[in-house]
């Protein structure tokens, strides 16, 4: 099955196609994006249909449709289960137990998740309740828990100390932690408190340097580099967030926005997992952006089972690598002249690191050849036998 182009590589090319210059043929754009003519023609139909050019279904048609069509199925699931749960709750001789609604539609074929949904329910305690719908320490909570509730009613200007200490002397047994801990779930403060409001998550960790500025590697996907670059246009400012594997010095996935946010570096993420697909295990590594700190970022790299690297503050060679790349792309394209929109700045950059950077550059640390050819003679059979 072959490999699937991200989105925004694939609009990026119909871009470069459709402003080609005279003389360019649509199969020496395809060739210098590595991508088959009759792919690129197709990707060139498909944009006209969207942009209204010729007619047919375009593809937010085509996505709205299908869209339609798993909400109507989601819908008739939802409406079933409030159906059952207002024949269930309107039984006055039945318990007011909820996860009884749950297990009765699943025998019916409605998926626990989608009754959860509708009744605002986590589905991990509902599995739980099916091994043992009510347990032990379940009963010994909640005798605390309205313990504390009526101590807290009658005295509301008690703390927890004072609650609990109300609690033992009817007798129960309960810790000093415990009363503080159900009455933080239950927001029981005393009226004499601080204001306590909803407390500010503290950030992602930060991760460790796995790289020490050894920009070296063994074989393809083993490092990736990742670092954020802008210039400004007549429209404002452009941002560029590239991810570079070290092996080959290839830019194996990137993202160009108008803003600068952890959507970005995620994009570029996806976009070169995407593209390259076996990067279980590979490093990337990056300066510490906040986009790069990001739980959005965090979070992408675990999806992809690939490890963060973060280089010092203030270090600017610790990410010297990919500094290099955007030193080049400095010189050869952002300063060669003013670029009044971002659209056409956009095209510049990808028509450069597709066609010159990967195809046409040589390098002298890839044995005078280019990225592309490095990776096809570097990764046959045979060297990987030798």
């Amino acid at each position: 099955m072959p490999k699937p182009y991200p989105q925004e590589f694939r609009e990026d090319v119909v871009r470069v196609a459709r402003n080609r210059g005279p003389g360019v043929t649509v199969e020496q754009v395809a060739a210098d994006f590595g991508v088959h003519a009759m792919t690129l023609w197709k990707w060139m139909r498909r944009a006209d249909i969207d942009d209204g050019v010729k007619p047919g279904t375009t593809s937010q048609e085509s996505v709205e449709l299908r869209e339609a069509r798993r909400r109507i199925k989601l819908l008739e699931q939802e409406n079933e289960v409030l159906r059952r749960a207002a024949a269930y709750l309107s039984q006055a001789n039945l318990p007011k137990r909820i996860y009884p609604l749950v297990k009765e539609p699943a025998a019916g074929g409605v998926p626990v998740t989608v009754t959860c949904r509708v009744l605002k329910l986590p589905r991990q305690p509902y599995y739980r309740w099916l091994d043992a719908p009510v347990t032990g320490a379940e009963f010994e909570e909640a005798y605390r828990a309205n313990a504390l509730f009526v101590a807290h009613r009658d005295d509301p200007e008690f703390g927890y100390r004072f609650l609990a200490d109300e609690v033992r002397s009817t007798g129960a047994v309960i810790a000093d932690r415990t009363a503080w801990r159900i009455c933080r779930d239950n927001r029981w403060w005393s009226v004499f408190g601080k204001k306590r409001g909803r407390a500010k998550k503290a950030g992602p960790p930060v991760h460790a340097d796995l790289v020490n500025r050894t920009f070296t590697a063994t074989g393809p996907n083993r490092l990736w580099l990742t670092d954020i670059t802008e210039h400004a246009t007549g429209e404002g400012k452009l941002y560029l967030c590239a991810v570079k594997d070290v092996f080959s010095n290839r830019i194996v996935g990137y993202c160009i926005d108008a803003q600068m946010k952890s959507r970005l570096a995620v994009t570029a993420l996806d976009n070169a997992v995407a593209r390259r697909q076996d990067v279980a295990g590979c490093i990337v590594h990056s300066d510490r952006g906040s986009q790069f700190r990001s739980r959005k970022f965090v979070q992408a790299l675990g999806r992809h089972r690939m490890a963060g690297s973060i280089g010092r503050v203030g270090a600017a060679g610790d990410n010297a690598a990919m500094e290099s790349f955007f030193s080049l792309l400095q010189k050869n394209v952002l300063n060669r002249r003013t670029w009044a929109t971002r659209e056409e700045l956009r095209i510049a950059i990808v028509t450069w690191i597709e066609r010159t950077y990967h195809r046409r550059r040589r390098q002298i640390g890839l044995g005078r050849l280019t990225p592309v050819e490095y990776e096809t003679v570097m990764t046959t059979p045979a060297l990987q036998a030798a």
